[in-house]
């Protein structure tokens, strides 16, 4: 794991239970907060410049490491709430690690 540089953690969620998903974001904020997370923005209607896109929500989350990302993914109250979404949505997540090149 590098703990180097800034993080982005991007998901792409669609919601197939609305009462389900209500209750993974009834909790989702205080423990992103408590694992040094920076929720950036969402879009539940992006304009898709080239190819296919699912319908649902992206989001993208800032973090200070790969490590603190990792550290919140993984933590036993974040997978508990997790099982929520899990059973009401159909997600792609993807942690983008890299800096950019040095000029």
């Amino acid at each position: 794991m590098s703990d180097a540089h800034p993080v982005h953690f991007i998901a792409h969620i669609t919601i197939n239970d609305v009462d389900g998903y209500r209750q993974y974001e009834k909790g989702f904020f205080p423990i992103l907060r408590a694992h040094g997370g920076r929720f950036i923005t969402y879009d539940d209607h992006p304009v898709v410049l080239e190819g296919h896109r699912a319908d649902g929500r992206t989001v993208i989350i800032g973090f200070d490491s790969e490590d603190a990302c990792l550290a919140w993914w993984n933590s036993p109250e974040y997978v508990e709430l997790a099982r929520f979404r899990q059973a009401a949505t159909t997600t792609q997540s993807i942690l983008i690690v890299h800096a950019p090149p040095a000029a």
